[in-house]
């Protein structure tokens, strides 16, 4: 892709720019009043959002993350599309799809009447990405940034037939430590505990994280706070077109496994995902589309309803 064309033909002033990234990949760098973001046109995927009047990232990037084609970028918001986890079918195709590695196209940017900034990315189905999954597919990510960073991605079925698909927005939070955080708003939910074999298990509480976690959350309705005590913010996640909530945090020997973490990286990261997985299965018809949001607020003033979360029913 070429940066300067790019530029002539969605860049905005001084608001949002194209550069070229690491690994050669085109960025799209944004800075309004209210944030600034980084965007990677490969994988279509949000590297970074920091609001305005805050000393912090809004997401966690690896340092040795990989920005290479055909590689996932660790950090930020990937894609998992058009399945999330390991191949449904078992044929050894890459785990959490095909969308998060390669690149998008960019239709559109523009800036809402709010001064927001908005950029809409593509994806449509190729030879090559019918011989992966053998649906036609239309696929774009809208992004929205400004007090807080929203997204929306649309699937749109461009087939002769109904295709099904699981999906998330697999997001990594920066968090001040990883002992200092909590997940709300899953009191009372049935999960699904990968690091433990799969067995089902009751929430009670908040979340918090002292050992691999790895869960599936079932029937999530509502908002999700991450209380993050050591940065003294919290992130507030409000979602639609999901049922699904995914945490996730490695822990110490995954991270020192992964060639892209550090060995120390799951003190500083927590994956709270708005996803459709597990038995939560979208099922979409020829000429119909299914839309999947997150909004990401991050909020300091004290608030009543923290406490409410916090308590178990």
């Amino acid at each position: 892709m070429n940066i300067e064309q790019l530029n002539a033909d969605h860049g905005i002033g001084d608001q949002l720019k194209f550069v070229e990234g690491t690994g050669g990949f085109p960025f799209i760098k944004i800075d309004n009043d209210k944030a600034s973001a980084v965007i990677s046109v490969y994988a279509g995927q949000v590297l970074s959002f920091q609001p305005a009047n805050d000393s912090n990232n809004l997401l966690f990037l690896s340092e040795t993350a990989y920005y290479q084609p055909g590689k996932a970028i660790k950090g930020g918001v990937p894609i998992c599309w058009p399945w999330f986890g390991p191949d449904p079918d078992g044929l050894g195709r890459p785990a959490h799809g095909f969308v998060r590695n390669r690149f998008w196209n960019v239709m559109r940017t523009g800036i809402a009447a709010d001064g927001d900034t908005t950029v809409t990315l593509g994806l449509a189905d190729t030879p090559e990405t019918r011989a992966i999954w053998r649906h036609s597919f239309n696929l774009s990510l809208e992004i929205t940034v400004g007090e807080s960073l929203n997204l929306e991605l649309i699937t749109r079925n461009t087939d002769t037939r109904p295709f099904f698909i699981t999906q998330a927005f697999h997001t990594y939070f920066k968090v001040g430590h990883i002992n200092q955080v909590a997940v709300l708003g899953l009191d009372g939910l049935e999960y699904v505990d990968k690091a433990d074999n799969a067995t089902y298990k009751l929430q009670t509480g908040a979340v918090s994280i002292g050992a691999e976690v790895d869960r599936i959350y079932r029937n999530v309705q509502g908002e999700l706070v991450i209380d993050d005590v050591a940065l003294d913010r919290r992130i507030r996640i409000t979602s639609g077109g999901s049922n699904t909530a995914v945490v996730w945090n490695p822990w110490a020997k995954i991270s020192a496994e992964m060639g892209d973490l550090k060995d120390d990286d799951y003190e500083r990261l927590l994956c709270v995902e708005t996803a459709n997985a597990d038995l939560d299965i979208v099922e979409i018809a020829p000429a119909s589309e299914y839309h999947l949001t997150a909004n990401y607020r991050v909020e300091r003033d004290v608030m009543d309803e923290l406490q409410v979360l916090k308590s178990p029913t």
